[in-house]
């Protein structure tokens, strides 16, 4: 702003020199006309009149005379003297001896020491107000950094004294209204990253109860074995069976956990823009030869027809295939799954609905480890939906249908 005061300043002290020096200059050319038009003779007359021309029209008018070699054209002289007066002088050209050949001028003479001491004046004037302007313009700048800069520090305290423990939302009353917006988007940045410290606790939790109970199931098992004393090949070959179960159910739960591990390396994919449709129609191809295998109406409805966005594939198919084998796994034969996507203003909505038994909504299903009563799978899979959907800023829901015939799984994707 400051460059900007100085650069319209030397813009407007430039106009006004250049506006002086050419009146200055046509008041000049006014007298010497004035002159010729009103003295025929002018050497006489301006010889003459000297006096009363320097007190009437401020000038010195005389006739001047150069060598036949000189150039015959006006030209404007400025000049100064000792005593720091300012002249500016015009010759014209007159008439040219007959006899010498010589050329003769008219010269006007004007003292402008007022005007240019006006021009200083003015020069003055607003070298001060670029002065005070400057001035003004860093304290203001002064005290709007330290205004813009109080909210900042408060906000810098807050997130250096968070950590896993101390993970507390910012407090917007304290703050101006222009930083609203930045602190709930750190608010919500610290409760994506709260939720996470937590659902990342339980799912150590859950890996080592998941983990610990077959392998309590067969520590048991071999205990009472190895304490029979007439043990049969039946009882041996029990024993064993039981321990088979149970180290499937270890990999199972492994299985899940490098899954997880897997996705997080997903998070890192570059995003791509994608024709959605044409990604989603290619992968319910599949859903319906497995519907048909497995006798159930598997119904696709996905609209509009072709919509790109940029997103990341790996972990939109990830969410995608959760919803569909989970409504695949709860649906009984003979029963409907429907597929239907649209587009509502600004998201993209896919939604999978099914005949299942329903959902228990009171339970935190997005949890680690946390599964259906009916369900045979680790408890992962929605936990690893939510987890990809955080990453590509969408939202997951999952409710029961009104009429308690099934469950209704929606996936909220910005675009």
């Amino acid at each position: 702003m400051a460059m900007l005061l100085m650069f319209f300043s030397t813009i407007i002290y430039a106009y006004i020199n250049y506006t002086l020096d050419k009146r200055m200059d046509e008041q000049l050319l006014d007298h010497a006309n004035y002159l010729f038009a009103t003295y025929p003779n002018l050497e006489e007359s301006i010889t003459s009149q000297k006096e009363i021309l320097r007190q009437t029209l401020n000038i010195d008018a005389s006739i001047i005379t150069a060598d036949e070699n000189s150039q015959i054209d006006t030209k404007i002289i400025k000049t100064k003297n000792k005593h720091n007066q300012h002249f500016i002088e015009i010759h014209i050209p007159y008439k040219t001896d007959k006899v010498t050949k010589a050329k003769k001028y008219l010269s006007i003479k004007s003292n402008v020491t007022e005007s240019r001491e006006l021009q200083t004046g003015v020069y003055k004037t607003i070298l001060f107000v670029n002065i005070v302007g400057i001035l003004i313009i860093v304290i203001y700048a002064y005290f709007l950094s330290s205004m813009l800069l109080s909210p900042i520090n408060t906000i810098r305290i807050k997130l250096s004294n968070m950590d896993e423990h101390m993970l507390k939302n910012i407090d917007l009353s304290s703050l101006p209204n222009e930083f609203y917006p930045v602190a709930k988007a750190i608010n919500g940045l610290t409760s994506r990253i709260r939720n996470y410290i937590k659902y990342q606790k339980e799912l150590f939790i859950g890996s080592a109860h998941e983990l610990k109970t077959p392998l309590a199931v067969m520590k048991t098992k071999n205990q009472v074995t190895m304490l029979k004393k007439d043990l049969s090949m039946d009882q041996l070959k029990d024993a064993i069976k039981q321990n088979i179960i149970s180290i499937d159910e270890m990999n199972k739960a492994i299985s899940s956990i490098l899954e997880f591990g897997r996705q997080e390396g997903a998070h890192l994919e570059e995003r791509q823009n994608i024709d959605i449709i044409e990604f989603l129609k290619r992968k319910m191809e599949g859903f319906k030869l497995l519907a048909e295998s497995q006798k159930k109406n598997f119904k696709c409805d996905i609209n509009p027809e072709n919509l790109t966005i940029n997103t990341q594939p790996l972990l939109l198919n990830q969410i995608v295939q959760n919803f569909v084998q989970n409504s695949f796994k709860f649906t009984p034969k003979n029963h409907n799954i429907w597929f239907n996507t649209k587009l509502l203003k600004d998201h993209f909505i896919i939604e999978v609905i099914d005949e299942g038994r329903g959902i228990e909504e009171g339970k935190d299903l997005f949890a680690p480890f946390v599964r259906s009563k009916d369900s045979s799978g680790v408890g992962l899979g929605l936990f690893l939906a939510q987890s990809a959907a955080e990453a590509l800023g969408a939202t997951i829901t999952l409710k029961n249908r009104n009429d308690d015939k099934g469950t209704i799984a929606r996936l909220i994707l910005p675009i």
